[in-house]
Formats: C-alpha cells, sequence, structure tokens
C-alpha cells in the first residue's frame, strides 16, 4: 500500500507525506548504490512495469521520473492483494504507460462545464434557502462530473441502463445535473407546497427517480435510476443490487453488459455499516451476482463530528473492498483530470473482468454535517484549513486558462449560462401550486396499471388437469434419465408425494409447489430466495434434486413443468437476512408480473433485516409511490424450540398495518379487494395448504401490488390433518379470509356456548383437545386466515352464526405478542362495542418462548383449558 500513502490524495494536506519523503518511500530508498552520474545511464525495463510505453529501455533518470510520476502524484492505488497476475498487469498498465492521465482541449473545457455547473447548483441552493437542509456537495463537486464520465465510458462500452443508490450528500445534485430531473421539480420541494397526489412523501434529499435521455456524449440513448432511500446509510445497497439483477435477468442481460450497478457511499458509513460487507458478499454469488459494481466513496475524511481514527480500525475507510479481491482507486478530489482517467479505467476495469472496483474520492466537507450545522465545535483544525481552500471549479478554471485551453471570458461565460438556466426554472418554480410525488418514482411500471379495473382480481382457481400435471411431476424423479440415482429417503419423499396426487390432496410442500408451477405455467417468473431454500429448513421442499454420485447433476421439477413456461428460480442464499431481503425487495420492484419470495431459515431472523422491513417494506408505498408483491415467508409456531426458533414476531407486523381499529369500513361487494387497495401490506397465517395455494396466487391476480407477510408452519409441513383437496383449490375456489366452523357446532348455533377464533397451527391442537373433551357440538372454532386487512364482514357474520357464545381469542403466543393486540379492538369494532371478546393464551413476557420442554408443554394444557373453558 505504500503508492497509496505517499500519493498526494489528501485536498487538506493533512494525511499526505511530505513530497521529498514520498519520492524516497517509492523509488530512491532502493538506490544506494547508484550515484548520480548512473543517472543516464540507460537500463532494460522488466516486463513487470509499463513505465516504457514502446520503449524497451530507459534512462534511469527517466525511469524515476515516470515512477514518480505513477504513484507520487494525485491518485494511489491498491491492487496488489489481487490473486491475478492479469489483472495486477491490467491495472499496471493503467496507470504507468505514459501520458496515461491526457485529455484534449475539448475533454478539457467539457470537464469545466460540468465542474462549473456542479459548483453553481450548490451555490444557488444556498443563496436561495439558506436556511434549508440540502446536504449539498461543497467539497466534492468532482462527483458530478465523476458520475457522468463513468456514464459516458460506460455507455460507449455498451451500457444502457444504469441503477444507482447513493447517501443524501449531494443527492439533489445528482438528480439535477446527471440524471437531468427537471430544475422546477427539484426548486418545489423547496416551496412547502401541499402534495397533488397520493402518498406522505418524504424528504427532498431521500427521493428517488427514473429518467430516460439521450447521452449527448456518446449519442445514446440511456436509462437512469436513482433508488429512494431512507436515512439509514448503506441500506439501500441491497435494493440498488437486486433491482440490477432483475433489470439484467428481464433483458436476457446474462453477463452485465447492458445493465450497470452504481454505488455512492460516505466514508464513515461504507467502514462502519454492516450491510457494506453483506452486500459485497452477494457479488459474486451466482443468483446475486450483478457482474460488477462500480462503488464511489465521497471520502469527507470525516463523519459527521467524527475522526477517521475514532471511527475505524482499518488504514482507510474503503478496505472492506478487499475482500472480493475489488481494486481501489484513491484520488485527489482537487485534481479533476485524475478523478476523470480513474472513472474511465474503472469502468473499463468493470466491462474487462466484471468485478467489483472502488473510486475514493478524497476530499472534505466545506460545511458541517448539513447547512446549518457547526463543524467547528468538534473539527476546528481542519476547518480552519478547509476556509482557506478555493473550491475546484476556481482552481481548475485557473488551470485551463493558465494552459491557454479557455479564457478568463470564456470560464465566466460558462458559469453565467448555467445561472440564467437556474433562474428561469426558479422563476418557473414558483408558479407551482402543488408538489407531485408521482415525479418522484424509481421504478415505473409502464403498462401495468392502464386498463385495469382497480377493483378487481383475476381468478385463483385452476384446473384440475393443471393441478395433477403439476402434482405428478413434483412427485417424479428426472424423466429420461434413469442414472440419476435419487437418496433413498428422497425417493419416499416422492412416492408419497405420488400417494397423495391419486387422492386428490396435497400438503403443505405440493400446495406451494402447485401455486409456483401453475404461475409458471401463466408466463409469471418465480423467485424464492433464502437461507436453505432449496430443500426447506425442515427439509419438506426439495425443490433441486441431487444426484447421489455425480457432483453439481441437479434437477428441478418445477423447472421443467412446460416446453413455454416461465423460468423458475430457486437460490440458497449467503447467512445474511438485511442484504438478501434488501435485494429481493429491489428485485421485486423492478417487474410487476413476477413473484418474488424471501424464505427466514426460523421467522425470528427477520429482524436482523429489520431496516428493510421498517423503512422500505412496510412504509415504501406511502413514501416513495413504490409498489412491491413481495412476499416474506416466516416459519412462525410455539412448538417447544426454545426462545430463538418460536415468534416471527407477528405482533411487530401487525402493529405497522395502516388500517384504523376504529373505524368500521363500509360492507360492500368489493369489500375484501378495497381493504387490500386501502393497506400498507398483508399479514396472514393461513392453516391449509389450499389457502397457501390462492394466498400465492392471488398476489398475481391483484390489479395492484402488495408486500405479503406469511407465518407459515413448521410442524405443520407433516400434520396428517394439514391437507387440502383438490376440491379447494379448482376453479371458482378463492383465498378463505377466514374459515368457519364446519362441524357439529355450526349446526347448533343456538346452543354454541363459545366461538373461538384463532389463527394458524394452534387451530389443530384446540380441535383436538375439543374432541377428547366431547365439546364439538357446544364450542365453535373459527380460523382468521389473513389477519390484516382484518375481516371484519366475516368476523361480525361467524359471530352472528352464535348469537349467545361467548367470543374469545385463542393465541398459542404470549399476551403481548401475537395477534391479540390488534385483533381485540377490531372485534370490539366489528361487534359496535356490543359483545366483549376475551383472551385465552399464555400470560405477558419479555421473552417470545420458554426454553425448558417440561414448561412448554405444561404451558400448552393451560392454553388449551383456558381456551376451552365453559
Amino acid at each position: 500500500m505504500v503508492e497509496t500513502s505517499i500519493a498526494k490524495i489528501d485536498p487538506l494536506g493533512i494525511s499526505t507525506v511530505d513530497e521529498s519523503q514520498s519520492r524516497e518511500l517509492v523509488v530512491r530508498n532502493y538506490m544506494n548504490r547508484f550515484n548520480e552520474s548512473d543517472m543516464e545511464r540507460s537500463f532494460k525495463l522488466p516486463l513487470s512495469t509499463f513505465v516504457g510505453g514502446n520503449e524497451k529501455s530507459l534512462p534511469l533518470k527517466e525511469i524515476i521520473k515516470r515512477l514518480e510520476d505513477a504513484y507520487c502524484r494525485s491518485i494511489g492505488v491498491e491492487f496488489m492483494f489481487i490473486n491475478s497476475l492479469e489483472q495486477c498487469n491490467w491495472i499496471r498498465q493503467k496507470f504507468e504507460t505514459p501520458g496515461f492521465m491526457h485529455m484534449d482541449n475539448k475533454e478539457k473545457r467539457l470537464l469545466l462545464a460540468r465542474i462549473t455547473r456542479s459548483h453553481g447548483f450548490e451555490a444557488f441552493l444556498a443563496r436561495k434557502f439558506s436556511s434549508e437542509k440540502r446536504f449539498g456537495l461543497e467539497g466534492c463537486e468532482i462527483l458530478i462530473p465523476a458520475m457522468k464520465q463513468v456514464i459516458d465510458r460506460s455507455t460507449s462500452l455498451g451500457v444502457e441502463s444504469f441503477v444507482m443508490g447513493m447517501p443524501h450528500r449531494g443527492r439533489l445534485n445528482v438528480l439535477s445535473n446527471v440524471c437531468r430531473k427537471p430544475l422546477e421539480h427539484i426548486f418545489t420541494q423547496f416551496a412547502g407546497l401541499d402534495t397533488g397526489d397520493e402518498g406522505s412523501g418524504d424528504v427532498k434529499y431521500h427521493l428517488g427517480t427514473y429518467q430516460e435521455r439521450l447521452n449527448r456524449v456518446t449519442n445514446k440513448n440511456i436509462r437512469l435510476a436513482i433508488v429512494a432511500n431512507p436515512s439509514h446509510l448503506e441500506a439501500v445497497n441491497p435494493v440498488v443490487q437486486g433491482k440490477t439483477r432483475a433489470e439484467q435477468f428481464y433483458h436476457g442481460d446474462s453477463e452485465g453488459n447492458k445493465v450497470l450497478s452504481v454505488l455512492l457511499h460516505g466514508d464513515a458509513a461504507f467502514s462502519g455499516q454492516g450491510i457494506v460487507y453483506e452486500t459485497f458478499h452477494l457479488s459474486e454469488l451466482p443468483e446475486y451476482t450483478t457482474h460488477g459494481t462500480i462503488h464511489i466513496v465521497v471520502n469527507n475524511q470525516i463523519g459527521f463530528t467524527t475522526d477517521p481514527r475514532m471511527s475505524r480500525s482499518s488504514p482507510y475507510c474503503t478496505d472492506v473492498a478487499r475482500v472480493v479481491n475489488a481494486p481501489i482507486f484513491h484520488v485527489n478530489a482537487d485534481d479533476p483530470e485524475a478523478v476523470m482517467h480513474v472513472c474511465n479505467v474503472a469502468a473499463d476495469w468493470r466491462n474487462t473482468f466484471h468485478k467489483d472496483v472502488v473510486i475514493d474520492l478524497v476530499c472534505y466537507r466545506r460545511n458541517g454535517h448539513n447547512e446549518i450545522d457547526e463543524p467547528m465545535f468538534t473539527q476546528p483544525l481542519m476547518y480552519n484549513r478547509i476556509r482557506k481552500l478555493k473550491p475546484v471549479n476556481e482552481l481548475y478554471a485557473e488551470k485551463l486558462i493558465t494552459e491557454g485551453v479557455v479564457t478568463a471570458q470564456e470560464a465566466k461565460d460558462v458559469r453565467d449560462k448555467y445561472e440564467k438556466i437556474l433562474e428561469e426554472a426558479f422563476t418557473a418554480a414558483k408558479s407551482e401550486t402543488r408538489v407531485f410525488n408521482k415525479h418522484w418514482i424509481d421504478s415505473p411500471w409502464s403498462g401495468f396499471f392502464e386498463g385495469k379495473d382497480p377493483l378487481k382480481a383475476s381468478p385463483t382457481g385452476v384446473h384440475e388437469d393443471t393441478l395433477t400435471h403439476i402434482c405428478r411431476r413434483f412427485s417424479s424423479a428426472p424423466p429420461n434419465a434413469s442414472d440419476f440415482q435419487i437418496h433413498r429417503g428422497l425417493q419416499r419423499i416422492l412416492n408419497s408425494r405420488m400417494e397423495m396426487v391419486k387422492e386428490r390432496t396435497v400438503d403443505w410442500a405440493m400446495g406451494e409447489a402447485v401455486a409456483f408451477g401453475s404461475l409458471l405455467k401463466e408466463g409469471v417468473h418465480v423467485r424464492l430466495s433464502g437461507q436453505d431454500v432449496e430443500r426447506g429448513t425442515f427439509s419438506h421442499r426439495h425443490h433441486v434434486l441431487h444426484h447421489q454420485k455425480v457432483d453439481k447433476s441437479q434437477y428441478n421439477s418445477l423447472a421443467n413443468l412446460y416446453p413455454d413456461q416461465a423460468p423458475y428460480t430457486v437460490c440458497n442464499s449467503s447467512l445474511s437476512e438485511y442484504a438478501v431481503l434488501g435485494f429481493e425487495l429491489g428485485f421485486s420492484m423492478t417487474n410487476p408480473n413476477a413473484l418474488v419470495i424471501w424464505e427466514a431459515q426460523f421467522g425470528d431472523f427477520n429482524n436482523t433485516a429489520q431496516c428493510i422491513i421498517d423503512q422500505f417494506i412496510s412504509s415504501g408505498q406511502t413514501k416513495w409511490i413504490r409498489q412491491t408483491g413481495l412476499v416474506m415467508l416466516l416459519p412462525h409456531g410455539m412448538e417447544g424450540m426454545g426462545p430463538e426458533h418460536s415468534s416471527a414476531r407477528l405482533e411487530r407486523f401487525l402493529q405497522m398495518t395502516s388500517d384504523d381499529p376504529d373505524v368500521l369500513p363500509a360492507f360492500s361487494s368489493d369489500f375484501a379487494i378495497r381493504q387490500l387497495s386501502d393497506i400498507n401490506w398483508i399479514v396472514a397465517n393461513c392453516s391449509t395448504p389450499g389457502n397457501l395455494f390462492h394466498i400465492l396466487r392471488r398476489q398475481i391476480a391483484l390489479p395492484f401490488r402488495k408486500p405479503l407477510i406469511l407465518m407459515t408452519p413448521k410442524s405443520l409441513l407433516r400434520h396428517p390433518e394439514a391437507k387440502s383437496s383438490f376440491d379447494d383449490m379448482v376453479e371458482t375456489t378463492e383465498f378463505q379470509r377466514v374459515i368457519p366452523e364446519k362441524g357439529a357446532a355450526a349446526n347448533n348455533g343456538a346452543g354454541v356456548k363459545r366461538l373461538i377464533f384463532c389463527s394458524g397451527k394452534v387451530y389443530y391442537d384446540l380441535t383436538a383437545a375439543r374432541k377428547e373433551a366431547g365439546l364439538e357440538d357446544s364450542i365453535a372454532i373459527s380460523r382468521v386466515e389473513q389477519i390484516a386487512p382484518f375481516p371484519y364482514d366475516l368476523v361480525k357474520q361467524e359471530c352472528d352464526k352464535y348469537p349467545d357464545a361467548e367470543v374469545v381469542w385463542s393465541q398459542e403466543e404470549n399476551k403481548n405478542m401475537g395477534a391479540w393486540s390488534y385483533v381485540q379492538p377490531r372485534v370490539a369494532t366489528a361487534l359496535n362495542h356490543e359483545r366483549h371478546i376475551t383472551y385465552a393464551g399464555r400470560p405477558v413476557s419479555a421473552s417470545p418462548a420458554t426454553g425448558n420442554k417440561k414448561t412448554h408443554l405444561r404451558e400448552v394444557k393451560q392454553l388449551l383449558e383456558d381456551s376451552l373453558a365453559l
């Protein structure tokens, strides 16, 4: 790393080695046996260097000069850790070849214009909105020309679409000068206007956009998307990667030649946030790679008020990138031409090797953390130095005037021209009376909503021939592959599945498979991702069969159902929740006609992805008008497995639903779908494979998209009663929001003394205990399958059947967890507060479940007794 520590990469000069000392470190320390008389001697150049260009030998004096030019100026290159000689030599050639940073006058004038616009935009906002937070780019104005150079170079290499993620610093400038977002839209965000459309909106420096425009340098049309993100730094990274991967997938871009992800980072967040590491480790996984990402670090050399020496243990903020052998180019942000060269090399690297690369723009932050923050409180010496520095637009203009590339008047004309554009847009923005959230959509679905009845869903039942065909294929070994050796235990599973087909029934795994297979038949791509999803945590799924004797010989039956079906992707992920859930969210944002599913290994593991759930999934549509049909499968159930493998924290998802417990919606023929349209997400705990089948298919059948949070079973996967008949899935059948009592109690309405509502697995425990107690005609048990939005109409209907029954909610979770807190006020509202609902279940607890088997069994016994007590 000598070359990075001695190069003049710090515009503040804080961490830069003295020039004479740097030259000693790089070259002259190795020359003790030479003296000045040797300087004119020519030496043959080794193959390990490119400083000679076309020359085979050079005088020693020239060799030293060229090495110092390569490694002692404004660029420091980290690459010697890369374990590929080809890649190391490629990088050496880019930085050692004589004249490697040459720019012609036309390129220099374009660079000056871009720097001028970047600086002018921030200066204009500072004048017009002096008391507003905007997280400006002052001190790193070079970011805008850098991004544009990456885009220009990549476009010339064939890239057509750029998916970008970034923090708040410089976002407005990027939206304007990189994406060409209309300036009027940006200025109206400062005006405090009412919104003219749906959604609660977000602060201006979190907003995304999608633009299609002409790249004037290459004369090619390009697509640019900046993904909306919260203040949670780096959280957007995996979302961008998922969206990029999806674009590549749906465009048949298997090598990433057409779609490129660009991620911007701050120095403190890049080294401090674990999601950076998690996302890097997706970069070369077969089903997650985006074939190389260009990372640009805006290295302020400070994190809010914290010095680097207090915020990281590594020498550089970029050291995390070394884990995937990504080259790191540190460059002085006050040397624009050096930055442009680094950007060209980064784009070329990604195009050549399809691997990640990092550009570290070593800069400074002219203001505090935001424009109204005082940095002198904590960094007085740094900010005394910053206040003496000229901005980069002045430095570069002076350089070009000195070189005779432009005149002082020409430089002024560039400034004045852009100032006029800004003033005209500012005047036009004053006439606006509303702001529109729809102007900031980052993932538009062209044509998806047009021509549809917004309150009409397609049927979810399918023809029995389809059920039979899919079930048979799912129960069979690979056709025409008699030598494919299947594990004996797995063969027994396939045989038992085939028996179910003959009986016209499905278990949980088969119900899920039929949902997937029927969607694939209809041309809908299905993607299932998560830890161990190919087999399933509980060894129930087995979507990928493995030859017992041949490595990498596999068979996926659902990918081979029909000759013209949509592709089926099932992929085991890295051991990450945060990054992988974010990735699948990004994937789901790209194409509404795809079923994208993330499964947690155990439901409670979702809490390490809480940021994605809270900041993106639950609130994304409200903040950013961005819909997603992402499905989360969360194994849930109190089965004696201890505190960490029991609860998927159902209560947290219900707490974040956006329906009002005190308002009874008007009942109508479209009541159910209207509820779905109005709510932020759907939370369900299905008890039958048939209902699972319908709710998964309903995700695609709806005329809009909502996230689906599904509590999924563990013991029910093999429960003999947890099966469904084909009759529950054929045409004319649909998802049952509530499954009413169908036994003896249903025919004894007036005589039923207790009506129990429950959800999920506990139903089977309750029915077994009721049968054992001989109470089947006096206790009715109804299942609330869709908990949110709450099925007010069907709950009221059930209660009306049993007018004299005590109404009880029974759950296996503790009282302060599960659905009770959500259900209780809504049942009261449904019944107009004329009947009371009581609780039966475990008492309150800080821990989701006991770790003691005996205590668990005692709690189950008590739960059932309390639920059935008359």
